[in-house]
C-alpha cells in the first residue's frame, strides 16, 4: 500500500515503469599557461581548451552544480518520514540512533525538533537552511531514490553512480563528462582529482588550494615579465594571480584534514560560485564532501555533518549571487542506508535514499517521492528503502536544461537505458 496524502497530490511523483524493484622539447603556449595558474594557484590543473578557449558563458543555460556525498547519506535521518505509520517504531523515540542524552533520535540536541516540510515528511533540523530555502520554494526534496544497483559496496555504488550507467564498471567516462563532450561546455571538478562523472571530457578540470608557501614575489614579476610580450598569456597570468587572492588560500592552510574536511567544504562551495559567475568561467562545478558513511554513533556524526553540508551550500548561494536565480545545484549520495538501526548506534549500508535540487528558479516547496511505505513487508529485502525512482532520470533533465541536449542523444550516448526524465523540475 502507498502512503500518500490527498491533500498535497503534488508531492508525488509516480515511479518510471522502466525503473523495477608527439612531443616537443619548446614548451607550447598553453603549457606557460598551465605553468603560470600552477604557480599563482598551486593546483589549479587547466584541461586542454579551457585556458585558452575563453568562448563566453551560455547565460541562458545557466549554471549547475554537482554536491556528491560519499559514504552513503540516511536519507531517513535527513528527511525523516514521521507520517509513516512504521516511523516511530522503527526509528522514533527510544531506537539506538537517539545517541546520548544531549543528542535527540535525528541526531541534534534533544530540544532540537524536526521541521516540517508536509504531514507525512520533516527535515534534519541541522538544515535549517535548506529548510528555509524550502519555504522560498526553492528547494526539492526527491526521496526513496537510487541508482539501478542493488548491492551494497560503496566502491561499486559511487563508479555506477557517476558513471550513469546500468551495471558497475559498464562505462569508463562519466554522464558529465560524455554530456559535456557534446556540449562543447566547461566544468570544473574542486577536487585533487578528476572524478569520474566528469570524466570523457576535454573541458573538464580540476583546482584544489595550494596548502604550501605563497611563491616568491620577485619569481612572480619574473614571470609576469617573461609573459607581457604575449598579451594573452599576460592576461590569463594576471587573472590567475587575481584568483589566488580570491580564493582565501591562506585560512585553508590552516584547517586540519583534506579537501574533503567539514570547514574546507564550505570555503570549496564558496570558491565553486566565485569560479560559476566570472566572465568566461566554467558552466559546470563538482563538489565533494565524505564523511557519510555511519555505522557508529550516527546521531553525533550526522548533526555535524549535515550542518556543515548546510553551511557549505549556503556559501555557495552567497557567492553565486545573481546568478543563483538560473543555478540548479544536485545533491546525491551513492545510496541510502538500513532502515532499522544496527546494534552500534548507527545503520548499515542499504539501498533507497534521498537527493536535494536547490536553485532560484527550481520548482520547489515540495517533496517528490512515490513512498513505499516502511512496513516490515514493503522494504526492500525486509531492510531497506525501497527506491522507486532512478536518479539518471534527475540527471537527464538537469541535462536538457543546463547542457541543451536532446532526449535522444542523452539515450543513445550519455544515460543508456534511464528512461523516461522527470517534467517539471523548474518553474517556467
Amino acid at each position: 500500500m502507498r502512503h500518500q496524502l490527498p491533500s498535497h497530490p503534488e508531492a508525488f511523483l509516480p515511479a518510471p515503469s522502466a525503473f523495477a524493484p608527439s612531443h616537443s622539447s619548446n614548451m607550447r603556449r598553453r603549457d606557460w599557461l598551465r605553468l603560470g595558474a600552477g604557480l599563482a594557484g598551486g593546483a589549479w590543473a587547466l584541461g586542454p581548451g579551457l585556458g585558452l578557449a575563453l568562448a563566453a558563458t551560455d547565460k541562458a543555460r545557466g549554471k549547475l552544480v554537482v554536491v556528491m556525498l560519499r559514504g552513503a547519506l540516511d536519507g531517513l535521518a535527513a528527511v525523516p518520514a514521521l507520517g509513516d505509520p512504521s516511523w516511530a517504531q522503527i526509528r522514533g523515540s527510544g531506537s539506538s540512533l537517539e545517541g546520548t542524552a544531549a543528542a535527540g533520535p535525528l541526531g541534534t540536541a534533544a530540544s532540537a525538533a524536526p521541521l516540517a516540510l508536509n504531514p507525512l515528511f520533516a527535515l534534519h533540523p541541522s538544515l535549517s537552511g535548506l529548510h528555509q530555502w524550502y519555504q522560498q520554494g526553492q528547494l526539492l526534496v526527491v526521496h526513496a531514490v537510487a541508482s539501478p544497483y542493488r548491492e551494497r559496496s560503496h566502491f561499486d555504488a559511487q563508479q555506477m553512480l557517476e558513471s550513469g550507467g546500468q551495471r558497475p564498471f559498464e562505462l569508463s567516462t562519466g554522464w558529465l563528462g560524455r554530456a559535456l563532450a557534446q556540449s562543447g561546455q566547461r566544468s570544473v571538478a574542486l577536487s585533487p582529482s578528476m572524478p569520474v562523472a566528469l570524466r570523457g571530457s576535454s573541458q573538464a578540470s580540476t583546482w584544489t588550494p595550494s596548502r604550501g608557501p605563497a611563491p616568491d614575489a620577485d619569481l612572480m614579476e619574473r614571470v609576469a615579465k617573461m609573459f607581457q610580450p604575449d598579451p594573452t598569456l599576460s592576461i590569463r597570468f594576471e587573472q590567475a594571480l587575481g584568483q589566488r587572492a580570491g580564493t582565501g588560500m591562506a585560512g585553508m592552510a590552516g584547517m586540519g584534514g583534506g579537501a574533503g574536511s567539514l570547514q574546507a567544504f564550505s570555503v570549496l562551495a564558496r570558491q565553486a560560485g566565485r569560479f560559476l559567475v566570472e566572465d568566461g568561467g566554467p558552466d559546470l562545478a563538482w563538489l565533494d564532501i565524505d564523511g557519510w558513511d555511519t555505522h557508529t554513533a550516527q546521531a553525533a556524526r550526522l548533526q555535524r555533518q549535515l550542518a556543515a553540508l548546510d553551511a557549505g551550500l549556503s556559501a555557495l548561494r552567497e557567492a553565486l549571487g545573481e546568478r543563483w536565480s538560473d543555478t540548479t545545484v544536485l545533491v546525491m549520495t551513492e545510496f541510502g542506508r538500513s532502515v532499522a538501526p544496527n546494534g552500534t548506534g548507527g545503520t548499515d549500508h542499504g539501498t533507497g535514499g534521498v537527493a536535494f535540487l536547490a536553485g532560484g528558479a527550481v520548482a520547489g516547496g515540495r517533496v517528490l517521492a512515490d513512498w513505499p511505505g516502511l512496513g516490515s513487508q514493503q522494504l526492500l529485502e525486509g531492510r531497506d528503502l525501497r527506491p522507486t525512482l532512478d536518479i539518471r532520470n534527475i540527471f537527464g533533465s538537469l541535462l536538457q536544461r543546463h547542457l541543451g541536449l536532446g532526449q535522444a542523444r542523452l539515450s543513445a550516448d550519455v544515460l543508456p537505458g534511464a528512461g523516461r526524465y522527470v517534467p517539471d523540475l523548474w518553474r517556467t
